[in-house]
């Protein structure tokens, strides 16, 4: 029973000095001359979708929920904005060259339709991000329809 205790206290004391270790925050505050959403005519119902389901982790501009501030979660959240950057950044769009941006936009349409994206675990907790068939198609038809006319 003492050796619970010691494993119990030296966990807790742990738990709690991970609070301690900062993480990035992805936020710069302001929508770059860059950003998709600048640089094309996008429907308001296709702007709120991207918004809603995609920018937190595709942009540099995450809108945080409440648990970010607690470790280890904000470890994950920081890895995941990562790669979602690395992958897709909306806010970074102008700078990619013609054939990257059909490649993405091609993998945008492609994503949505296998499902892959929106991720589920994003989708379980901020469940307005979870894609309707209707806003899929939506998004999938002007995102194809602009993906044509590049």
């Amino acid at each position: 029973m003492k050796r619970l205790k010691i494993i119990a206290l030296v966990l807790l004391v742990l738990f709690v000095g991970m609070q301690f270790i900062p993480t990035k925050r992805n936020q710069i505050g302001m929508i770059p001359m860059t950003d998709f959403m600048k640089i094309y005519d996008v429907p308001t119902e296709v702007s709120t979708i991207l918004k809603t389901s995609c920018y937190d982790c595709h942009s540099n501009n995450t809108q945080y929920p409440w648990y970010n501030k607690v470790q280890p979660v904000a470890w994950f959240l920081e890895n995941h904005i990562e790669e979602g950057k690395s992958e897709l950044n909306f806010n970074e769009w102008e700078n990619y060259s013609s054939r990257r941006k059909k490649s993405k936009l091609k993998s945008i349409s492609s994503q949505i339709k296998k499902d892959k994206m929106p991720l589920s675990s994003y989708t379980f907790i901020h469940g307005d991000a979870k894609l309707s068939e209707s806003k899929k198609e939506m998004v999938i038809k002007w995102i194809d329809t602009l993906r044509d006319s590049l």
